[in-house]
């Protein structure tokens, strides 16, 4: 099998694909997400001579350049070309706001979030929401750019700041936690392998932000809730973010549809890689 590894450049997270893919005897190649083009009738376009594609990464860009890339991985999941992950699934979980929705109407436990425009309104839903949130860009990973805000003149602050930017203001309220979350990943209906990871004095526990991962077998309830999570966004690969509540029982943070395994990988000794294209290639 033909398979296209669309990623910014040959990251680390492409190498370790196409050293899986080399060693299960398939072909793959690295492709620059924003270099790909498109022709019609289909013939000449960056993703034509693949049988599948592996989505490895959305870099940024302008609104026509995002629409564009989408709009390709539609085009080429129309023509019989398998991709992973599905573009309906990448659009949902980039919008932090869509996938939440899609989370909530699926019945499953998310913090209580409210998005809104202005400072005025952002205001009113830092009261509503106990005056205690956490500040997160739409768009956006590893914990970059999260905020948390318990301090009325500091929200205000905040709030003019990003309303000046012309920025959507999505907050969510602050769930107290022990110190660490859990983080799920989840490939064709499975969990693959989890980690628990612990913040380093700091309420973030992302690996990216210092946090520290250990292996971690998942009851029957989360190993459960994370499937739910996967299904409700339409992932096939998902990395699934689940904070304990402090009554007891978990929230889903997050579902992310381009998840990263540097960290998973020598934590819980699983070859993600590996898995990703053999789930890719047998499915």
């Amino acid at each position: 099998m033909r398979l296209a590894i669309l990623s910014c450049g040959s990251g680390w997270h492409a190498r370790d694909l196409r050293r899986a893919a080399q060693a299960l005897g398939q072909a793959s190649t690295i492709v620059d997400f924003r270099r790909i083009q498109a022709s019609l009738p289909p013939g000449a376009s960056s993703l034509d001579d693949f049988d599948a594609v592996i989505v490895r990464t959305m870099p940024p860009g302008s609104l026509e350049q995002v629409i564009f890339r989408m709009d390709a991985l539609h085009r080429c999941q129309a023509t019989g070309r398998r991709v992973v992950n599905p573009p309906l699934a990448l659009e949902t979980c980039i919008d932090k706001y869509l996938a939440c929705a899609r989370l909530d109407a699926a019945g499953l436990p998310v913090p209580r979030t409210t998005v809104c425009q202005n400072a005025d309104s952002a205001m009113e839903a830092h009261l509503a929401l106990g005056g205690d949130v956490v500040v997160k860009p739409l768009f956006g990973s590893e914990g970059r750019g999260m905020i948390r805000v318990s301090d009325e003149e500091t929200a205000w602050r905040a709030f003019r700041n990003l309303e000046r930017l012309q920025a959507v203001l999505y907050l969510q309220e602050f769930i107290a936690h022990p110190g660490w979350d859990l983080r799920a990943f989840v490939i064709g209906g499975r969990v693959l392998a989890a980690m628990r990871r612990h913040s380093k004095n700091d309420w973030r526990t992302n690996i990216a932000q210092g946090g520290r991962a250990e292996t971690v077998s998942l009851t029957a309830e989360e190993d459960c809730l994370a499937l739910k999570a996967a299904t409700a966004v339409g992932a096939a690969v998902a990395g699934v973010d689940l904070l304990p509540r402090p009554d007891g029982g978990y929230v889903v943070l997050e579902v992310n549809a381009v998840p990263g395994w540097r960290a998973l990988a020598p934590t819980t000794g699983v070859d993600v890689a590996t898995a990703i294209i053999q789930h890719v290639t047998h499915s």
